[in-house]
């Protein structure tokens, strides 16, 4: 049966989950669209992982209803749920092969043996591993592995997938590259995909939408761009990328409001001491306090006034180290468009 593309993949109604006096979520409302890719993104203990571990089953809510596809599942065990889960450790059975790993579901539904082999193909297809079907995950990395992982929980095309930080024990380059896998894949099958992460490259880089987790709160909803650039709280602003916040007197002679704004470092524009910013343009006067050259971009301290400082960040387009390292103790004036600073509450 088709899924009906208005009725939301996931809808939580004031959910909360206590742990004795720990509201580890606490009355959440929550709608995830049918298709996109969703994720939820916080440090550790915001709550993330437990809405996760609510909608596989393997937790129960202490007040408040979820929904999957407008269905109430709060009380199902998760083998009645139609949704699958890709752990962090593949939790792949080690004496078995690729093939049978992936093809556990459709055994255990007691599906013929050439139609199993003839889906496992399609999944080895999907996270380009052909050829792999008779290798041991002990012979495979942990890229592959984690592939591997994905194929099984796909293969029996849940309406919803649930992903619990499945890039974390991989190491940089490789969990660069699988996130651009991982996005299209969920392009490919089409499913609603629900990501669990504390590391905010993975869910900007990932996501059509993003819920921020604080405390057991959502701070703020919305797409990759809208939380990056128009964060609506300080968390937000400074848990997903840096972030300077600016308030009190600074912001009321600067925007004529003593209510704080953040302002991103990479839209800061270091001039000089004599530059005149045009119109629309907020500036302040500034010493170059400290500078640490990165290769692809330095990262400046600049003090504006009694002990406040703001970080800007520039791309090393033409500078080397030692010309960027040489500025260190320089005055400067500082400048940033008025429509690139956004209004944050607490």
């Amino acid at each position: 049966m088709m899924n009906n593309p208005s009725t939301p993949a996931i809808q939580f109604d004031k959910v909360s989950r206590y742990f004795g006096e720990v509201k580890a979520v606490d009355h959440v409302d929550l709608e995830i669209i049918d298709g996109e890719f969703f994720s939820m993104l916080g440090p550790s203990g915001s709550g993330k992982t437990t809405c996760l571990r609510m909608i596989a089953g393997f937790d129960r809510p202490t007040s408040g209803k979820i929904h999957l596809y407008g269905q109430d599942v709060s009380s199902l065990p998760p083998y009645e749920r139609d949704v699958n889960t890709v752990f962090q450790d593949y939790a792949l059975f080690p004496h078995m092969n690729v093939e049978a790993n992936i093809a556990y579901g459709l055994m255990v539904k007691n599906v013929a043996r050439q139609e199993r082999t003839k889906h496992v193909d399609e999944m080895l297809e999907l996270v380009r591993l052909s050829g792999f079907a008779g290798r041991k995950p002990s012979q495979l990395s942990g890229g592959q592995r984690q592939r591997v992982a994905l194929a099984r929980a796909l293969i029996n095309h849940p309406k919803v997938l649930l992903l619990d930080e499945p890039l974390g024990a991989l190491d940089l380059k490789l969990r660069q590259q699988m996130q651009i896998e991982l996005k299209a894949i969920q392009k490919r099958v089409g499913i609603t995909f629900i990501f669990v992460t504390h590391d905010q490259e993975e869910a900007i880089t990932m996501s059509d939408r993003i819920a921020v987790f604080n405390q057991g709160k959502i701070e703020q909803i919305g797409s990759p761009s809208d939380i990056y650039e128009r964060p609506a709280s300080s968390f937000v602003a400074g848990f997903v990328g840096t972030s300077n916040l600016v308030g009190g007197e600074i912001a009321k002679r600067t925007t004529g409001s003593e209510q704080t704004f953040s302002i991103r470092p990479e839209k800061i524009h270091i001039g000089s001491v004599s530059d005149n910013p045009a119109s629309g343009m907020i500036s302040l006067d500034g010493v170059i306090r400290d500078v640490v050259y990165l290769g692809l971009f330095t990262r400046y301290l600049i003090e504006i006034e009694d002990g406040v400082d703001l970080v800007v960040v520039e791309q090393n387009l033409k500078s080397t180290s030692m010309d960027v390292l040489s500025a260190k103790g320089q005055k400067v004036k500082l400048s940033w468009h008025q429509d690139h600073i956004s209004r944050v509450g607490g």
